[in-house]
Order: C-alpha cells, then structure tokens, then sequence
C-alpha cells in the first residue's frame, strides 16, 4: 500500500536492524510532549533510548511529526517534540484526524502499539498504561489503551497502571476483557 509508506517513516537504524533481525524496542512519546517539561523531557528519552542501547536493543520512539509517523526519532525530531507547545496526545482514535490534517503529536500507549506492529516491532515498554480513571463507573472513562492490549499483538512491558488512576477497576477490567477473549476463542474452536 503506497500510502502506508508514506504515513508511516522508520528510521534507517531501526529498519536496518528490524531487516537483520535484531533487537528492537518501541517508545512511546507522550511522556516527551504531555508528561514533563523541557528540557528533562529531551533529557530522560535520551537517558532510556540509551538504556536500551546499552542492553543490547535499538530504540524506536515513536512520535507524529507534521501528519507523518516516525518510527524511531532522530535528535532534533526528539528536540522538535520537545519543545513544541501545540502537539497533541494521539491515541488510536485521534490517528486519522492527527494525520490527516497534518499535526505533531506524542504517541500514547495504544499509539505507539499501532505503529509497532506496523513497523514489526513486537516489544514496547513505558512506564505505566492507562486504565480505569477514578469514578469511572459514572464517567466510564477507560483509556484506550486496555483495549489496544486485546487488539494489538505488540508485548507491552510496563511497571504496572499508573497509580493516579482506579487499579482496582483497571484490573476488573483487564480480567473481564481477558475472559471474554478467552471465551470468544474457546467457542470458535468448537
């Protein structure tokens, strides 16, 4: 599809490595535009990018600069992300608008898993997932990202749900998604 190598841009150092086989971690980059302020946000990715590196993996950040998805960021794309005042957080459902129309943004966690199963890049860590927020049960306000876990076939290695969120529910809610995906399997096979 000519227009998937366009939306999507990989790094030559991650596709090289992806091409041989090597080890490669996804990154998300909300926690660069949304999570902390410049310059420690340029500060802390080059600190995990090379965490990786030194363990053996090649980094992958991914991040959505002018309606175009990079997969693995050079310095002054990190440097572009983390400066800017005007990106946006882009999820699974904010994808199409953000692209379309051209806008710069830091992928979240069901972000990022798009684009690394669309890259083939099958491990992605991050701190912490979103979850169920406090009051969800009245707001039913979920993250995208529980859903994107069922969805999408990209290892999600994390410390756990981020703590300002309701755990309890969240871990309700990864349990029932994970019985009703069990359930749908089990009854497709009989």
């Amino acid at each position: 599809d000519a227009h998937a190598d366009t939306t999507f841009r990989i790094q030559p150092s991650v596709e090289e490595a992806l091409a041989e086989g090597r080890p490669v971690v996804a990154l998300e980059s909300t926690i660069i535009t949304h999570g902390m302020p410049y310059p420690q946000n340029i500060r802390m990715a080059n600190e995990v990018e090379e965490i990786v590196r030194v363990n053996g993996s090649v980094p992958a950040t991914v991040g959505i600069i002018e309606g175009k998805v990079h997969i693995g960021l050079r310095e002054e794309e990190l440097k572009f992300l983390a400066t800017r005042k005007d990106c946006v957080k882009v999820s699974r459902r904010d994808l199409p608008y953000v692209l379309s129309q051209g806008l710069s943004g830091g992928s979240t966690v069901s972000g990022t898993m798009i684009a690394a199963h669309h890259a083939g890049i099958s491990v992605f860590v991050t701190g912490g997932i979103g979850g169920v927020h406090r009051d969800g049960e009245n707001t039913m306000d979920v993250s995208a990202d529980l859903t994107e876990l069922g969805r999408t076939p990209v290892a999600v290695i994390c410390a756990g749900v981020k703590s300002i969120l309701d755990v309890g529910r969240t871990l309700e809610y990864l349990v029932s998604e994970a019985l009703i995906k069990f359930t749908d399997l089990y009854f497709r096979r009989l």
